[in-house]
């Protein structure tokens, strides 16, 4: 994945020695021409625990399986619409911890390395947190309401972080200049193989894929961070302008949307 996110990046901005002086507190910089700014490099410890976790879940589901002859966490965790019925409701999110093979765990995990690392390092370690399960939650609402059968996999939160990429980088694209259409026509080309091409094969559910980059397209237009650039000459540094609130709606919008359908599945 294309993801921009190294150690610095050109940005449209113009580096007025004018702006500021240095007993004076740094201003937004005016987007006027390019310039290298630093990208966050924090530690993605987030998307790291969630895999070690993931992981972890995957190997008991084997012990469970070849000690007890049966896979448990499957049985009691997997979105199972008649379980979720019963009132169940921990199964619109567990099932992104569980997976079905050794194939399936190892595509979704690298999936998941490879736009978690770059995301959390701009979301932040809780706000991309949050992203991955409301991620998580509204690809298995979808689900439940679309499909039969059973399904597990973090395909759905995947797919949550899939549609925060495109958001994120539409509402920033002034800051990756050059970068931003080869970025965004990657996202387009994976989100669309998935959908039509491996969303068709037999055994792939497709409705939370769908609900998964629905739920990340909602959270991160109203949460997704808003960058300017700030500074003096060449000391630049970005600044993250969207306020908590935004960030405490967003994820409100997504809980009432498939909340209110999963409400409504349940019911109807």
């Amino acid at each position: 994945m294309n993801h921009p996110s190294g150690s610095s990046q050109e940005s449209n901005s113009d580096p007025s020695p004018s702006s500021a002086s240095p007993g004076q507190p740094s201003q937004p910089v005016p987007a006027q021409q390019a310039m290298r700014v630093p990208m966050p490099r924090s530690a993605p410890y987030v998307t790291y625990s969630i895999i070690g976790v993931t992981v972890f879940v995957y190997v008991l589901q084997l012990l469970s399986t070849f000690t007890l002859g049966k896979d448990y966490l499957v049985l009691y965790g997997a979105r199972i619409n008649e379980a979720i019925l019963a009132g169940e409701l921990w199964r619109f999110l567990t099932p992104a911890l569980l997976h079905g093979s050794i194939p399936h765990i190892a595509f979704n995990m690298y999936a998941l390395l490879s736009f978690g690392t770059g995301l959390e390092r701009h979301f932040g370690h809780w706000r991309f947190l949050l992203l991955y399960l409301l991620g998580a939650f509204a690809g298995n609402v979808a689900s439940f309401l679309f499909s039969a059968g059973y399904s597990v996999g973090a395909s759905t939160a995947i797919f949550g972080l899939l549609g925060a990429e495109a958001v994120f980088l539409i509402q920033n694209r002034k800051l990756f200049a050059g970068q931003f259409r080869s970025a965004i026509g990657n996202i387009i080309f994976i989100a669309a193989i998935n959908l039509f091409i491996i969303g068709s094969l037999p055994g792939i559910d497709n409705w939370g894929h769908i609900g998964g980059l629905l739920g990340g397209l909602i959270f991160t237009s109203f949460a997704g961070p808003l960058y300017e650039v700030e500074g003096i000459s060449p000391a630049y540094h970005l600044v993250d302008r969207r306020p908590v609130r935004e960030v405490i709606i967003g994820a409100a919008m997504v809980v009432l949307v498939f909340g209110g359908l999963a409400m409504w599945g349940m019911v109807r």
